[in-house]
């Protein structure tokens, strides 16, 4: 019997036509389903359009309604086809990791670098590819469907802005990819033993402050006057620069009392950060007791703060075991 998947319509490349602006979405899902009719050979697929729009204009309200739409109909289908801009594709998949938890059916979110009604482009495969893969019997969770390839939801960075192979996953292996039409898993999933938990409410009060060399601090005072947690792009594997370390323990020692959250992650895709190697980073951790990010990637981090922080307000301690437990293989290397 032929699994039963509903497709979800956000808008983005894929769905889009010319116009004299440019490209903007303009297909509904129907509309994009007609060009690929081999899926019925793989399963029944039912569509459904929650929005048409550029993903450069995607918020936390459309992961809400995505996240929302998946529960109305969990009960209904096998799994979920999300079709969605590539921008922030990345983001939407993390946001979705932690706002749809221990799913046993898979929910799949694709897009394309061209848009389904050229004649050259990459969306018939990726689409059709998605729905193989949200098809296959032993596929859970929210993943990345894209040039073959399957990502964790909460391991993909857009690495690419024109070429096919858009997506990447960092600091963790693909589960899968799918050859000539079928899906070639090299890690075999684990089902959940507790039920699927959805969750709403994502806090968006969050600055992602990227140091570049001779930063000045003044900037500090105000974000930390005007937002409840602060992600700190570094260098390398970590760390402060003299320029601005009087003024953030001035800061620090003021705002972290009142419940501030502050996030040190790194500018290297790759590998991640660990402030305990060098003198520049191992000082302010321990003085301040900050929370890292690791191998986790940006998009990840970010949503995973809006989430936790979106949740009953909690103590630091257990704010901070929650950030970093695993939630969809979003961080594996911790020294907390």
């Amino acid at each position: 019997m032929k699994k039963k998947i509903l497709m979800v319509g956000t808008g983005g490349t894929i769905a889009s036509k010319q116009t004299e602006h440019g490209l903007a979405p303009g297909l509904s899902s129907e509309d994009i389903l007609s060009y690929i009719p081999q899926v019925e050979n793989v399963c029944d697929v039912d569509t459904l359009q929650v929005c048409n729009i550029d993903s450069t204009n995607v918020t936390p309200m459309h992961w809400r309604l995505l996240a929302e739409t998946i529960e109305k109909n969990y009960g209904l289908y096998d799994g979920f086809v999300i079709c969605h801009g590539t921008d922030t594709l990345a983001y939407t998949a993390a946001a979705l990791s932690y706002m749809i938890q221990n799913s046993s059916k898979p929910i799949v979110i694709t897009g394309a670098q061209k848009p389904i009604n050229m004649d050259v482009t990459d969306a018939k495969t990726n689409l059709l590819d998605s729905f193989i893969y949200a098809a296959d019997e032993e596929s859970q969770d929210v993943t990345i469907v894209f040039d073959g390839k399957v990502i964790v939801g909460t391991r993909a960075k857009k690495e690419r802005a024109k070429s096919y192979n858009a997506f990447s996953s960092i600091n963790f292996p693909y589960p899968a990819v799918i050859q000539d039409q079928r899906v070639i898993r090299y890690i075999p999933s684990i089902p959940y033993e507790e039920d699927v938990m959805f969750y709403y409410d994502m806090k968006e009060s969050i600055y992602v402050l990227k140091l570049i060399p001779g930063m000045k601090a003044d900037i500090l005072t105000y974000i930390f006057e005007n937002y409840d947690a602060i992600v700190i792009e570094s260098f390398g594997v970590g760390g402060l620069p003299e320029t601005i370390v009087e003024t953030f323990y001035k800061e620090m020692s003021s705002w972290i009392e009142r419940g501030k959250i502050v996030v040190m992650t790194t500018q290297v895709a790759n590998e991640g950060s660990n402030m305990t190697v060098y003198e520049v980073g191992k000082k302010v951790k321990q003085d301040f007791n900050l929370l890292e990010a690791y191998d986790m990637t940006l998009e990840a981090t970010i949503t995973k703060l809006m989430w936790l922080m979106g949740l009953p307000k909690m103590k630091y301690k257990e704010f901070k075991n929650r950030f970093y437990t695993m939630v969809n293989h979003d961080i594996l290397f911790t020294k907390k």
